[in-house]
Protein backbone atom coordinates (compact mmCIF):
# COMPACT_ATOMS: atom_id res chain seq x y z
CA UNK A 1 0.00 0.00 0.00
CA UNK A 2 1.80 3.34 -1.21
CA UNK A 3 0.61 5.87 1.38
CA UNK A 4 1.32 8.87 -0.07
CA UNK A 5 -0.62 10.93 3.05
CA UNK A 6 2.27 10.08 5.22
CA UNK A 7 3.99 12.80 4.80
CA UNK A 8 0.62 15.24 6.19
CA UNK A 9 1.62 12.99 9.39
CA UNK A 10 5.07 12.53 11.86
CA UNK A 11 6.60 9.22 10.97
CA UNK A 12 5.86 8.18 14.44
CA UNK A 13 2.68 8.66 14.40
CA UNK A 14 1.91 6.82 11.11
CA UNK A 15 3.58 3.99 12.58
CA UNK A 16 1.07 3.86 15.44
CA UNK A 17 -1.30 4.10 13.01
CA UNK A 18 -0.70 1.11 11.24
CA UNK A 19 0.91 -0.90 13.90
CA UNK A 20 -2.36 -0.87 15.74
CA UNK A 21 -4.23 -2.30 13.08
CA UNK A 22 -1.08 -5.37 12.44
CA UNK A 23 0.11 -8.07 14.18
CA UNK A 24 3.86 -6.26 13.91
CA UNK A 25 5.14 -4.46 16.95
CA UNK A 26 7.40 -0.87 16.37
CA UNK A 27 10.49 -2.79 17.24
CA UNK A 28 9.73 -5.67 15.03
CA UNK A 29 8.82 -3.44 12.21
CA UNK A 30 12.46 -1.88 12.73
CA UNK A 31 14.04 -4.68 13.15
CA UNK A 32 12.65 -5.89 9.71
CA UNK A 33 13.56 -2.41 8.37
CA UNK A 34 16.82 -2.30 9.54
CA UNK A 35 17.59 -5.93 8.05
CA UNK A 36 16.36 -5.28 4.62
CA UNK A 37 18.70 -1.99 4.58
CA UNK A 38 21.52 -4.16 5.37
CA UNK A 39 20.68 -6.18 2.04
CA UNK A 40 20.48 -3.59 0.06
CA UNK A 41 23.75 -1.95 -2.01
CA UNK A 42 23.49 1.73 0.01
CA UNK A 43 24.98 4.60 -2.63
CA UNK A 44 24.76 8.69 -1.91
CA UNK A 45 25.58 9.96 -5.08
CA UNK A 46 26.99 13.36 -3.62
CA UNK A 47 29.07 13.39 -0.27
CA UNK A 48 31.28 16.22 0.11
CA UNK A 49 33.55 14.32 3.07
CA UNK A 50 36.66 15.25 0.91
CA UNK A 51 36.13 18.76 2.02
CA UNK A 52 37.03 17.18 5.86
CA UNK A 53 40.33 15.60 4.39
CA UNK A 54 41.84 18.73 4.22
CA UNK A 55 41.49 19.50 7.92
CA UNK A 56 44.83 18.92 10.12
CA UNK A 57 44.18 15.82 11.93
CA UNK A 58 40.93 15.16 11.20
CA UNK A 59 40.69 11.59 11.16
CA UNK A 60 38.14 9.83 9.03
CA UNK A 61 38.38 6.39 10.82
CA UNK A 62 37.23 8.37 13.96
CA UNK A 63 33.38 9.03 15.47
CA UNK A 64 32.70 12.72 15.12
CA UNK A 65 29.96 15.25 15.98
CA UNK A 66 28.26 17.41 13.83
CA UNK A 67 27.05 19.23 16.89
CA UNK A 68 31.14 19.78 17.92
CA UNK A 69 33.36 19.91 14.80
CA UNK A 70 30.58 20.22 11.96
CA UNK A 71 31.36 16.99 9.97
CA UNK A 72 28.71 14.63 9.15
CA UNK A 73 30.41 11.61 7.38
CA UNK A 74 32.70 9.55 8.75
CA UNK A 75 33.82 5.78 9.35
CA UNK A 76 31.91 4.96 12.36
CA UNK A 77 28.93 6.63 10.56
CA UNK A 78 28.19 5.03 8.03
CA UNK A 79 28.69 2.34 9.27
CA UNK A 80 25.90 3.11 12.04
CA UNK A 81 23.74 4.28 9.45
CA UNK A 82 24.14 1.22 6.92
CA UNK A 83 25.86 3.20 4.19
CA UNK A 84 28.27 1.35 1.74
CA UNK A 85 29.27 4.92 -0.03
CA UNK A 86 28.68 6.50 -2.79
CA UNK A 87 30.38 9.13 -5.06
CA UNK A 88 32.62 11.48 -2.97
CA UNK A 89 33.15 14.83 -4.98
CA UNK A 90 36.05 16.76 -5.59
CA UNK A 91 34.42 19.73 -5.07
CA UNK A 92 36.11 23.39 -6.23
CA UNK A 93 34.36 26.60 -5.52
CA UNK A 94 33.92 29.02 -8.58
CA UNK A 95 36.77 31.49 -8.82
CA UNK A 96 37.86 34.22 -11.44
CA UNK A 97 37.47 33.08 -14.73
CA UNK A 98 41.21 34.09 -15.36
CA UNK A 99 44.24 31.79 -16.20
CA UNK A 100 45.36 32.20 -12.67
CA UNK A 101 41.94 31.28 -11.46
CA UNK A 102 41.56 28.11 -14.04
CA UNK A 103 45.27 27.05 -12.92
CA UNK A 104 44.67 27.11 -8.98
CA UNK A 105 41.48 25.68 -9.08
CA UNK A 106 42.85 22.88 -11.55
CA UNK A 107 45.47 22.18 -8.94
CA UNK A 108 42.82 22.28 -6.18
CA UNK A 109 40.97 19.34 -7.61
CA UNK A 110 43.98 17.42 -8.14
CA UNK A 111 44.82 17.93 -4.48
CA UNK A 112 41.65 16.80 -3.23
CA UNK A 113 42.17 13.85 -5.90
CA UNK A 114 45.22 12.53 -4.43
CA UNK A 115 44.01 13.18 -0.89
CA UNK A 116 40.69 10.62 -1.55
CA UNK A 117 43.39 8.13 -3.24
CA UNK A 118 45.84 8.36 -0.23
CA UNK A 119 42.96 7.91 2.18
CA UNK A 120 41.39 4.90 0.43
CA UNK A 121 45.42 3.24 0.03
CA UNK A 122 46.00 3.74 3.94
CA UNK A 123 42.57 1.71 5.18
CA UNK A 124 42.58 -0.81 2.57
CA UNK A 125 40.22 -3.18 4.76
CA UNK A 126 37.65 -0.14 5.34
CA UNK A 127 37.33 1.45 1.51
CA UNK A 128 37.79 0.91 -2.13
CA UNK A 129 38.11 2.81 -4.71
CA UNK A 130 35.30 1.98 -7.75
CA UNK A 131 35.51 2.26 -11.15
CA UNK A 132 33.11 0.40 -12.80
CA UNK A 133 29.39 0.27 -12.08
CA UNK A 134 29.93 -3.30 -11.26
CA UNK A 135 32.62 -2.82 -8.50
CA UNK A 136 29.92 -1.65 -6.06
CA UNK A 137 28.51 -5.05 -5.12
CA UNK A 138 31.42 -6.73 -5.22
CA UNK A 139 33.32 -3.94 -2.70
CA UNK A 140 29.93 -3.94 -0.40
CA UNK A 141 29.67 -7.72 -0.03
CA UNK A 142 33.49 -7.42 1.12
CA UNK A 143 32.08 -5.21 3.81
CA UNK A 144 33.97 -2.11 2.54
CA UNK A 145 32.98 1.38 1.54
CA UNK A 146 32.33 2.26 -2.21
CA UNK A 147 34.47 4.98 -3.22
CA UNK A 148 33.62 6.63 -6.97
CA UNK A 149 34.77 9.57 -7.33
CA UNK A 150 32.65 12.81 -9.15
CA UNK A 151 33.60 16.15 -9.65
CA UNK A 152 31.53 19.01 -8.32
CA UNK A 153 32.01 22.31 -10.83
CA UNK A 154 33.98 22.05 -13.90
CA UNK A 155 35.67 24.83 -13.52
CA UNK A 156 38.92 22.87 -13.03
CA UNK A 157 38.75 21.90 -16.97
CA UNK A 158 39.41 25.78 -17.47
CA UNK A 159 39.59 26.29 -21.21
CA UNK A 160 41.43 22.67 -21.43
CA UNK A 161 39.28 19.73 -21.87
CA UNK A 162 42.10 17.39 -22.43
CA UNK A 163 41.86 17.44 -18.32
CA UNK A 164 38.83 15.88 -18.55
CA UNK A 165 40.72 12.33 -19.69
CA UNK A 166 43.47 13.44 -16.37
CA UNK A 167 40.57 12.92 -14.31
CA UNK A 168 39.10 10.20 -15.50
CA UNK A 169 42.03 8.34 -15.18
CA UNK A 170 42.13 9.71 -11.29
CA UNK A 171 38.64 7.82 -10.89
CA UNK A 172 36.60 10.39 -11.61
CA UNK A 173 33.25 8.71 -13.40
CA UNK A 174 30.72 11.39 -12.55
CA UNK A 175 31.07 15.18 -13.69
CA UNK A 176 28.88 18.45 -13.12
CA UNK A 177 29.27 21.51 -14.88
CA UNK A 178 28.74 24.41 -12.90
CA UNK A 179 28.12 25.01 -9.35
CA UNK A 180 26.32 28.30 -7.80
CA UNK A 181 27.99 30.94 -10.11
CA UNK A 182 28.34 31.02 -13.95
CA UNK A 183 31.33 30.05 -15.63
CA UNK A 184 33.15 28.73 -19.00
CA UNK A 185 30.62 25.68 -19.16
CA UNK A 186 27.57 26.83 -18.10
CA UNK A 187 24.96 28.90 -16.74
CA UNK A 188 24.27 28.09 -12.77
CA UNK A 189 20.49 28.16 -11.75
CA UNK A 190 21.90 30.22 -8.39
CA UNK A 191 23.26 32.75 -9.86
CA UNK A 192 21.95 35.85 -9.74
CA UNK A 193 23.35 37.92 -12.26
CA UNK A 194 22.37 37.59 -16.31
CA UNK A 195 22.29 34.71 -18.08
CA UNK A 196 25.73 34.48 -20.04
CA UNK A 197 25.67 31.28 -22.24
CA UNK A 198 21.80 30.81 -22.06
CA UNK A 199 22.49 27.60 -21.10
CA UNK A 200 25.34 25.42 -22.08
CA UNK A 201 28.49 27.30 -23.60
CA UNK A 202 30.21 25.48 -26.69
CA UNK A 203 32.83 24.42 -24.44
CA UNK A 204 30.07 23.16 -22.14
CA UNK A 205 28.78 21.39 -25.24
CA UNK A 206 32.51 19.65 -25.90
CA UNK A 207 32.32 19.07 -22.00
CA UNK A 208 28.97 17.00 -22.66
CA UNK A 209 30.57 15.12 -25.53
CA UNK A 210 33.77 13.94 -24.08
CA UNK A 211 32.05 12.67 -20.93
CA UNK A 212 30.35 10.66 -23.10
CA UNK A 213 33.08 9.20 -25.39
CA UNK A 214 35.04 8.81 -21.66
CA UNK A 215 32.15 7.20 -19.99
CA UNK A 216 31.69 9.54 -17.18
CA UNK A 217 27.63 10.64 -15.97
CA UNK A 218 26.87 14.38 -16.40
CA UNK A 219 25.42 15.58 -13.50
CA UNK A 220 22.92 18.36 -14.08
CA UNK A 221 22.50 19.59 -10.18
CA UNK A 222 23.23 23.22 -9.95
CA UNK A 223 22.60 24.14 -13.57
CA UNK A 224 20.25 26.57 -14.90
CA UNK A 225 17.18 25.02 -16.47
CA UNK A 226 17.89 25.94 -19.55
CA UNK A 227 21.72 24.32 -19.58
CA UNK A 228 19.50 21.33 -17.91
CA UNK A 229 17.40 21.05 -21.03
CA UNK A 230 20.82 21.37 -23.24
CA UNK A 231 22.42 18.43 -21.54
CA UNK A 232 19.38 16.44 -21.44
CA UNK A 233 18.98 17.20 -25.60
CA UNK A 234 22.83 17.02 -26.18
CA UNK A 235 23.89 14.03 -24.18
CA UNK A 236 24.29 10.53 -25.49
CA UNK A 237 23.72 8.77 -22.49
CA UNK A 238 20.66 9.76 -19.15
CA UNK A 239 21.63 12.83 -16.94
CA UNK A 240 21.65 12.50 -13.16
CA UNK A 241 20.97 15.11 -10.90
CA UNK A 242 23.25 14.04 -8.19
CA UNK A 243 21.98 16.03 -5.38
CA UNK A 244 18.42 18.00 -6.13
CA UNK A 245 14.75 18.41 -4.64
CA UNK A 246 11.59 19.06 -6.11
CA UNK A 247 10.40 22.51 -6.78
CA UNK A 248 6.64 21.94 -6.69
CA UNK A 249 7.15 21.10 -2.59
CA UNK A 250 9.57 23.87 -2.53
CA UNK A 251 9.94 26.72 -4.94
CA UNK A 252 13.91 27.37 -5.40
CA UNK A 253 15.59 27.68 -8.58
CA UNK A 254 18.23 25.01 -8.04
CA UNK A 255 15.18 22.68 -7.44
CA UNK A 256 13.50 20.84 -10.66
CA UNK A 257 10.14 21.21 -11.62
CA UNK A 258 7.52 18.29 -12.51
CA UNK A 259 7.77 18.72 -16.48
CA UNK A 260 11.37 18.59 -16.75
CA UNK A 261 11.65 15.40 -14.23
CA UNK A 262 9.34 13.66 -16.00
CA UNK A 263 11.65 14.45 -19.44
CA UNK A 264 14.93 13.29 -17.27
CA UNK A 265 12.76 10.00 -16.53
CA UNK A 266 12.16 9.69 -19.74
CA UNK A 267 15.44 9.83 -21.30
CA UNK A 268 16.23 7.34 -18.65
CA UNK A 269 17.28 9.81 -16.26
CA UNK A 270 17.35 10.05 -12.10
CA UNK A 271 16.65 12.41 -9.58
CA UNK A 272 18.78 12.07 -6.46
CA UNK A 273 17.05 14.02 -3.46
CA UNK A 274 18.82 16.57 -1.59
CA UNK A 275 18.35 17.70 2.53
CA UNK A 276 19.94 20.74 2.21
CA UNK A 277 16.97 22.73 4.20
CA UNK A 278 17.02 25.49 1.67
CA UNK A 279 15.77 23.63 -0.75
CA UNK A 280 13.65 21.36 1.10
CA UNK A 281 11.40 24.02 2.44
CA UNK A 282 10.97 27.56 1.65
CA UNK A 283 13.19 29.99 3.68
CA UNK A 284 12.13 33.03 3.59
CA UNK A 285 14.77 36.10 2.74
CA UNK A 286 17.07 36.83 5.87
CA UNK A 287 20.13 39.39 4.59
CA UNK A 288 21.70 39.76 7.77
CA UNK A 289 22.45 36.06 7.92
CA UNK A 290 23.14 35.90 4.48
CA UNK A 291 25.75 39.08 4.91
CA UNK A 292 27.08 37.72 8.27
CA UNK A 293 27.53 34.18 6.72
CA UNK A 294 29.67 36.42 3.92
CA UNK A 295 31.09 37.91 6.03
CA UNK A 296 32.64 34.79 7.94
CA UNK A 297 33.11 33.01 5.06
CA UNK A 298 35.44 35.90 4.20
CA UNK A 299 37.20 36.02 7.59
CA UNK A 300 38.62 32.53 7.86
CA UNK A 301 38.96 31.55 3.70
CA UNK A 302 39.00 27.79 2.99
CA UNK A 303 38.06 25.84 5.95
CA UNK A 304 40.09 23.37 4.62
CA UNK A 305 43.31 25.41 5.81
CA UNK A 306 42.01 26.44 9.33
CA UNK A 307 43.89 24.40 12.63
CA UNK A 308 41.40 23.37 14.57
CA UNK A 309 41.75 26.15 17.29
CA UNK A 310 40.57 28.38 14.34
CA UNK A 311 37.72 25.74 12.80
CA UNK A 312 36.21 25.75 16.54
CA UNK A 313 36.67 29.81 16.72
CA UNK A 314 34.46 29.66 13.12
CA UNK A 315 32.24 27.02 14.20
CA UNK A 316 31.27 28.91 17.42
CA UNK A 317 30.77 32.15 15.12
CA UNK A 318 28.58 30.12 13.19
CA UNK A 319 26.34 29.44 15.74
CA UNK A 320 26.34 32.88 17.25
CA UNK A 321 24.63 33.96 13.12
CA UNK A 322 22.50 31.29 13.64
CA UNK A 323 21.49 32.51 16.87
CA UNK A 324 21.20 36.24 16.35
CA UNK A 325 19.42 35.76 12.65
CA UNK A 326 17.02 32.54 12.78
CA UNK A 327 15.39 31.00 9.96
CA UNK A 328 13.26 27.81 9.89
CA UNK A 329 14.92 24.19 9.85
CA UNK A 330 13.73 21.75 7.83
CA UNK A 331 12.63 18.01 9.33
CA UNK A 332 12.65 14.89 8.11
CA UNK A 333 9.00 14.75 7.33
CA UNK A 334 9.92 17.90 5.25
CA UNK A 335 12.35 15.85 3.01
CA UNK A 336 9.60 12.52 2.91
CA UNK A 337 7.91 14.88 0.92
CA UNK A 338 10.06 15.68 -1.67
CA UNK A 339 10.83 12.18 -1.95
CA UNK A 340 7.26 10.87 -1.89
CA UNK A 341 6.50 13.81 -4.39
CA UNK A 342 9.54 12.42 -6.68
CA UNK A 343 8.28 8.73 -6.78
CA UNK A 344 4.66 9.89 -7.52
CA UNK A 345 5.78 11.82 -10.48
CA UNK A 346 8.65 9.39 -12.16
CA UNK A 347 8.25 6.18 -10.10
CA UNK A 348 11.14 4.00 -8.16
CA UNK A 349 13.22 3.70 -10.84
CA UNK A 350 14.39 7.45 -11.90
CA UNK A 351 14.58 8.09 -7.71
CA UNK A 352 17.59 8.19 -5.48
CA UNK A 353 19.61 10.03 -2.65
CA UNK A 354 22.17 12.31 -2.76
CA UNK A 355 21.69 14.17 0.93
CA UNK A 356 24.63 16.67 0.29
CA UNK A 357 26.40 15.59 3.43
CA UNK A 358 29.31 17.48 4.85
CA UNK A 359 28.22 20.37 2.10
CA UNK A 360 25.44 21.68 3.78
CA UNK A 361 22.92 18.69 3.73
CA UNK A 362 20.94 17.55 6.45
CA UNK A 363 17.46 18.15 8.18
CA UNK A 364 16.21 17.99 12.01
CA UNK A 365 15.61 14.28 12.62
CA UNK A 366 18.44 13.15 10.02
CA UNK A 367 21.45 15.43 10.99
CA UNK A 368 24.37 13.00 9.66
CA UNK A 369 24.52 10.14 7.56
CA UNK A 370 24.22 7.54 10.74
CA UNK A 371 20.53 8.35 10.73
CA UNK A 372 20.21 7.11 6.87
CA UNK A 373 18.35 3.78 7.71
CA UNK A 374 15.15 6.19 8.47
CA UNK A 375 14.68 6.58 5.13
CA UNK A 376 14.39 2.45 4.24
CA UNK A 377 12.15 2.51 6.99
CA UNK A 378 10.27 5.64 5.85
CA UNK A 379 9.27 3.94 2.39
CA UNK A 380 8.45 0.49 3.22
CA UNK A 381 6.07 1.86 5.64
CA UNK A 382 4.68 3.40 2.78
CA UNK A 383 4.27 0.43 0.76
CA UNK A 384 7.54 0.51 -1.38
CA UNK A 385 9.21 -3.23 -2.14
CA UNK A 386 12.74 -4.38 -1.20
CA UNK A 387 13.05 -3.84 -4.97
CA UNK A 388 11.80 -0.32 -5.46
CA UNK A 389 14.28 -0.05 -2.77
CA UNK A 390 17.53 -1.85 -3.75
CA UNK A 391 16.63 0.80 -7.19
CA UNK A 392 16.70 4.01 -5.16
CA UNK A 393 19.15 3.78 -3.00
CA UNK A 394 21.79 2.68 -5.54
CA UNK A 395 20.43 0.50 -8.65
CA UNK A 396 19.20 3.39 -10.50
CA UNK A 397 22.71 5.25 -10.20
CA UNK A 398 24.85 2.02 -10.63
CA UNK A 399 22.53 1.61 -14.45
CA UNK A 400 23.08 5.28 -15.67
CA UNK A 401 27.12 4.49 -14.97
CA UNK A 402 26.62 1.22 -16.82
CA UNK A 403 24.88 3.02 -19.55
CA UNK A 404 27.55 5.38 -19.56
CA UNK A 405 29.95 2.57 -19.62
CA UNK A 406 28.19 0.84 -22.34
CA UNK A 407 28.34 3.83 -24.98
CA UNK A 408 32.09 4.14 -24.18
CA UNK A 409 32.76 1.01 -25.18
CA UNK A 410 30.23 1.12 -28.10
CA UNK A 411 32.55 3.84 -29.51
CA UNK A 412 35.72 2.00 -29.72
Amino acid sequence: MKNLRLVSISLAAAVTVLFSIAAETAAEFSARARALHERLVTLDTHLDTPLSLRRANWDIMQRHNYAVDGTQVDYPRLVKGGIDGGWWAIYTAQGPLTPAGRQAARNTALQTALRIHQLVAAHPQQFELALTADDAARIATAGKRVFYLSMENGYPFGEDLSLVRTFYELGVRMVSPVHVLHNDLADSASDAKARVWDGLSPLGKQLVAECNRLGIVLDASHASDAAFDQMLEVSATPVLLSHSSCRTVCPHPRNIDDERMRRLAARGGVIQLNTVSAYVIDTPANPGRNQAMADLRAKYGNRGGLTEEQNQAMLRERREIVAKFPVPMATFDDFLKHVLHALKIVGPEHVGFGADWDGGGGVTGMEDVSFCYKITEALLLAGYTEKNLANIWGGNALRLLRAAEDYAKSLK
